[in-house]
């Protein structure tokens, strides 16, 4: 059930099937003594309920929206594969979330263009498990429905699976292994694309273990984009936005703010040379960045107006835009 994902070179479309295993899962038996019970492990919050590290660093990803062709259609389809609750639905718009946070804000537009890989726009979204046993729950739920995958990778600092969504939006769902397991090599993280060991991540939880709805704590960990130029995206979301380099290869750049691995990554991998994105393809209408306190906003403001990029004020958010017309919206969390 492994096989290599290659950036820029995916495997054929395939269905995974429950994974069946020998690993043998023995747990200790729990011995109660109520006369010392600590109250403060009973009272432990669960670890699926709570957001990660990439959701915690002065800047992180909040929400994408979508153009969308058939909005039914994939409203329907996020809320089968992730289990997403729709939060709003009006006869224009559908948003997605968990827990009362919104995830995804899908547009109706019937006329839109399809997207098309080798303008600028959206390679995935990529969807953070908070813990490993929520992945592998999900994954056999992946399984048990039939669903077509495009790859899956072990990048040494996660373990990721890859699809498309109906109108042939990126996804990728992962979790994220524990930062002081991350590979270093000075300010930079190593992230790789090698073999991914499925059965190790199911063998997790039970052969049957339920996946009834999105985990509370699931969030958007990165936004990776289709771009037409690596540096020129490097001077807008290092040089005017703030993020950090944490990565470069093979015609891709990889950004992040906190010490994160990235919560931006663009590539040209299909797209090098595209010109400004055109509104009216489907797909990619806009992420978020949320600040998490005041000052955090105040800085990404004040290094947007020094770089002359556009922006504007709408209801309290920050909207900008990187050099293909990407939107970027900016608020407080």
């Amino acid at each position: 059930m492994a096989w290599r994902a290659r950036p820029g070179h995916l495997p054929r479309r395939r269905r995974i099937r429950a994974a069946r295993t020998d690993h043998s899962r023995t747990e200790e038996p729990v011995v109660r003594d109520e006369r010392n019970a600590n109250i403060g492990v009973m009272d432990a919050p669960n670890p699926s309920s709570l957001p990660t590290l990439a959701s915690r660093t002065p800047l992180h990803i909040g929400a994408i929206g979508l153009l969308a062709r058939d909005r039914d259609r994939l409203t329907g389809f996020y809320q089968t594969l992730l289990g997403l609750d729709v939060l709003e639905r009006t006869p224009r718009v559908a948003k997605l979330g968990v827990g009362g946070v919104t995830l995804i804000e899908i547009e109706h537009r019937p006329d839109a263009k399809p997207d098309d890989e080798r303008t600028a726009g959206l390679y995935h979204t990529a969807f953070l498990m908070p813990t490993r046993q929520d992945h592998a729950r999900w994954i056999l739920h992946l399984a048990r429905n039939r669903a077509p995958i495009t790859g899956a990778s072990d990048h040494g600092v996660s373990e990721a699976f890859y699809l498309d969504d109906p109108e042939g939006n990126g996804i990728e769902v992962y979790n994220d292994r524990p930062p002081e397991r991350w590979q270093r090599d000075g300010d930079m993280i190593v992230m790789q694309t090698k073999q991914l060991d499925i059965e190790a991540i199911v063998a997790e939880v039970e052969p049957n273990a339920p996946y009834p709805a999105a985990p509370a704590g699931l969030r958007i960990g990165h936004v990776h984009l289709r771009v037409g130029n690596v540096e020129r995206a490097e001077q807008f979301y290092r040089g005017a936005v703030g993020l950090d380099l944490k990565r470069r290869r093979g015609g891709a750049t990889f950004m992040s703010s906190g010490g994160y691995h990235h919560h931006v990554g663009a590539n040209v991998w299909h797209s090098d040379g595209a010109g400004s994105r055109d509104p009216d393809r489907a797909g990619l209408a806009w992420f978020s960045l949320e600040a998490a306190d005041a000052k955090a906003l105040d800085d990404v403001t004040a290094r947007l107006k020094a770089a002359n990029a556009p922006l504007t004020h709408d209801a309290g958010v920050l909207q900008t835009a990187d050099p293909w017309g990407t939107r970027l919206r900016i608020t407080k969390a």
